[in-house]
């Protein structure tokens, strides 16, 4: 863990959430950000989301996650109660320059994306030989 600096912030605090939910009824995808010294890893839980239907932006230092979900309920049949209402996922972090956002590396598996964001070269830690004379 890189303890000089934070390297990806969440820009969707409580009241932008209340906004979105209010406004477009967009879920918070849960994720899990891990930092080793080469970059971090971002996990996000997105059930149900197909891979086509799933939009990953980066925009100057924003970092936007988005994806709707393929609910369908069996033909005839009517939800009498839903927990899941809004169709659509969306979280949004700000990266910090150290990350370079043009080799991200996304996947998705089993409904969790993957991406994969490695530090600039000139942020990683390099090893300095002593020579000897």
């Amino acid at each position: 863990m890189n303890d000089t600096t934070t390297t990806v912030t969440r820009t969707d605090d409580a009241e932008t959430a209340a906004r979105q939910r209010s406004e477009g009824g967009f879920l918070l995808p849960r994720v899990d950000v891990i930092e080793d010294s080469r970059g971090i890893t971002l996990l996000a839980d997105m059930p149900g989301v197909p891979r086509d239907k799933l939009d990953i932006r980066v925009e100057g230092n924003s970092l936007t996650l988005e994806g709707e979900i393929a609910l369908q309920a069996p033909q005839g049949l009517n939800a009498s109660f839903a927990e899941v209402r809004a169709p659509r996922y969306r979280r949004g972090f700000a990266l910090s320059r150290e990350l370079d956002s043009q080799a991200i590396d996304a996947q998705l598996k089993e409904g969790v994306l993957r991406l994969r964001i490695p530090k600039i070269a000139a942020a990683q830690p390099r090893r300095i030989d002593v020579r000897v004379d």
